[in-house]
């Protein structure tokens, strides 16, 4: 008898009525290309320009890589451009371009505008690509950061081992992520994200599903034990986290054997 077998799906990002790693990428890609007009307003009012804090606390982690001009760095899931912009605060005029890469045109371009705007042209190379699948060298690279990008992948564990694959031995990661408090500051924080967010999000967006899908991606993505674990089982060693303003955020690192 011929059983049919269903799919299991990697732990990672998930979108309603997707079905598949490859659903689910291009689910959340348009997911962003719609909101990319109100991205930036939107993050710097949810977080009560927060962000900017966190995005020059994670590039100043990470000084003493950034100011040396050879050192080739990474933002993965760079957005409309903010982590890149905070990491170049730190890079010599001279230095390595940082290769900001993102899968979202939209997002991609709007970054892009900023880094010309700031006259950064020549220290940013900008790249569409799929986190997954990354057009880079194996062990090219000595740093990767991600911010608040990382937990909209399809699979979390296989990124990881991305990461892995392009850092140089001795390399470092640092991923900027929201998280879900623990305690009874977790359970206010709740009440925020899940209700009031999306509202929010509703009205200066317009896109109900992407302010839905926010704090329900924030809920599934694993607490820094778990995710450490992850770090440590794709080859990372003295991986880390970093709290951020009471734990509604932090930053995880690690580093290439």
């Amino acid at each position: 008898m011929n059983v049919e077998t269903i799919p299991v799906m990697a732990e990672g990002a998930q979108v309603e009525g997707t079905h598949s790693e490859t659903e689910t990428a291009d689910a959340v890609r348009e997911m962003f290309n719609s909101i990319a007009p109100k991205y930036d307003l939107l993050n710097h009012v949810l977080s009560g320009n927060m962000d900017r804090v966190w995005w020059r606390r994670t590039a100043r982690t990470f000084s003493k890589t950034l100011q040396n001009p050879d050192s080739r760095v990474l933002d993965l899931c760079c957005g409309t451009g903010d982590m890149t912009l905070a990491l170049l605060k730190f890079r010599p005029s001279i230095a390595e371009p940082v290769i900001a890469v993102d899968f979202s045109p939209a997002m991609l371009e709007r970054g892009i505008q900023k880094f010309e705007a700031a006259g950064y042209d020549d220290l940013v190379e900008p790249v569409q690509a799929d986190a997954m699948h990354l057009p880079l060298a194996d062990g090219s690279l000595d740093l990767v950061v991600s911010a608040f990008g990382f937990r909209n992948l399809s699979n979390y564990d296989g990124a990881l081992r991305e990461l892995y694959r392009v850092l140089k031995p001795g390399g470092r990661l640092g991923i900027l992520e929201a998280n879900r408090p623990q305690g009874l500051l977790g359970s206010l924080y709740g009440v925020y994200f899940d209700h009031v967010l999306p509202r929010i999000g509703r009205m200066v967006s317009g896109d109900s599903g992407a302010y839905s899908y926010l704090p329900a991606s924030v809920a599934r993505f694993p607490q820094p034990p778990e995710m450490k674990a992850k770090m440590a089982q794709a080859g990372f060693a003295d991986a880390r986290w970093t709290a951020y303003t009471f734990g509604v955020a932090g930053l995880y690192t690690g580093m290439k054997r």
